[in-house]
Order: structure tokens, then C-alpha cells, then sequence
């Protein structure tokens, strides 16, 4: 095992890195996790058990943003969060450098998830507006009176932009995720697509708006 992780310390390095030694406790979790059989099966319980505990203080600093939520319903959320953190930590453990303490970095993986059931949970309920009724005033809400002085003209274009170059369906999705401020996974479900093809559609989008404002 330990000539193992030297090869995982060496080996796991950027381009035009050095490589720098795991320290014991970092080198121990990514050994026994890319291991095999029992030993990993235990690590990943472990890692599981970190990760609900993660999560559950995220939730626990978060608990306003959604009050609503029984309080007994937290453990299930906590323990969902941990679940996709996870299998994120898996899933990325080749890019693990070391920078940080391996509990830190996948720590970090748990706060994210956590922070986004937290967003999915306060959309719960909530219409979306996903067709093109209510855009022009919805992009309005987002200036302050000052702003809307100072960029009447700049937001006039970009509302002729949204209206003239967008097609209606990146309409909806560029309101609901730039502006609106939808999480992609909710708007996702509730249009039955994936969120690689919202991505794509908000990156298009946005190409179009900006070669019309530079136009």
C-alpha cells in the first residue's frame, strides 16, 4: 500500500507541476477508494458518513432559506446531498492534487451539493417563467433606479436583442437561468431536458446577445 501511494503522490501532478507528497491521512483515503473488495466498500461508507455531516451543517447554516422544510425531513435531504457528493468525489478523485487535506477537498463537494438542494427545495411550488409574457418588466426588476438611468439605453438593446435575436424556446431558458436565477437542475426537470442541453442553449444564447450588442 505504501509504495502505492508514493506512486499516487508522484503520479498526480498538473502540467508543469512538481509533484508534492500526500501527507499519510490524504494518500490513505485515495489508496483504499481506488482499491478493491472490502476495503473500499469501508471507505466509501466512511467517506458517505463525512459528507452527511457536511452536509447537514450547510443545511443547518442555510435553515432560513427554507423554513418551510419539516425539520425532521433535514436528515433525508442531508443524506441526499451526501449521496450526489459522493459520487462527484468519485468521480473526480484522478484530479485530486493534494493542495488541501483530502477530507477538505471532498468537503468541498458536499457544500456545493448541499447549497444546491437548498436552491431546488426554495423552487419547490414556484412558477417558472419559461414563456415570454412577462420578460421585458422581468429584466427591469433587476436594476435599481439609478442603474436603470444609467443603462436605459444599453438595457433597451439588450431587451431588443432578447426579442428579435433569441429563438423562444433560449428566450425562456436565458430568462429563467440569467435572470431569474432558476437553479438548471429544476428548470431541467421541469422542461424534461437535460441540463448539458440548457447549458448549451444558454451558451448559444448568450453568443447571439452578445454579437448583437457589438453589432
Amino acid at each position: 500500500m505504501e509504495r502505492s501511494g508514493r506512486h499516487l503522490a508522484v503520479a498526480w501532478r498538473r502540467p508543469g507541476e512538481r509533484a508534492s507528497a500526500l501527507d499519510a491521512a490524504s494518500r490513505d483515503w485515495v489508496v483504499r477508494l481506488r482499491g478493491n473488495g472490502r476495503e473500499r466498500d469501508d471507505a466509501i461508507g466512511e467517506l458517505h458518513a463525512l459528507l452527511v455531516e457536511a452536509a447537514r451543517f450547510v443545511l443547518g447554516r442555510r435553515r432560513a432559506l427554507i423554513a418551510s422544510f419539516p425539520r425532521e425531513k433535514l436528515d433525508d435531504l442531508a443524506d441526499e446531498a451526501a449521496g450526489e457528493a459522493l459520487l462527484q468525489v468519485l468521480r473526480h478523485l484522478d484530479d485530486y492534487r493534494g493542495a488541501s487535506l483530502f477530507t477538505t477537498w471532498a468537503w468541498k463537494f458536499a457544500f456545493y451539493e448541499a447549497l444546491q438542494a437548498v436552491r431546488r427545495r426554495t423552487w419547490m411550488g414556484r412558477e417558472i417563467p419559461v414563456d415570454d409574457v412577462a420578460w421585458s418588466s422581468t429584466l427591469a426588476l433587476h436594476a435599481s433606479p439609478e442603474e436603470r438611468l444609467e443603462q436605459r439605453e444599453l438595457l433597451s438593446e439588450l431587451r431588443r436583442g432578447i426579442d428579435q435575436v433569441l429563438t423562444p424556446h433560449q428566450r425562456s431558458v436565458f430568462l429563467a437561468l440569467a435572470v431569474d436565477g432558476v437553479p438548471v437542475d429544476v428548470l431541467a426537470e421541469r422542461l424534461q431536458t437535460t441540463r448539458g442541453a440548457l447549458y448549451k442553449t444558454l451558451h448559444e444564447a448568450r453568443r447571439r446577445l452578445r454579437r448583437h450588442l457589438s453589432g
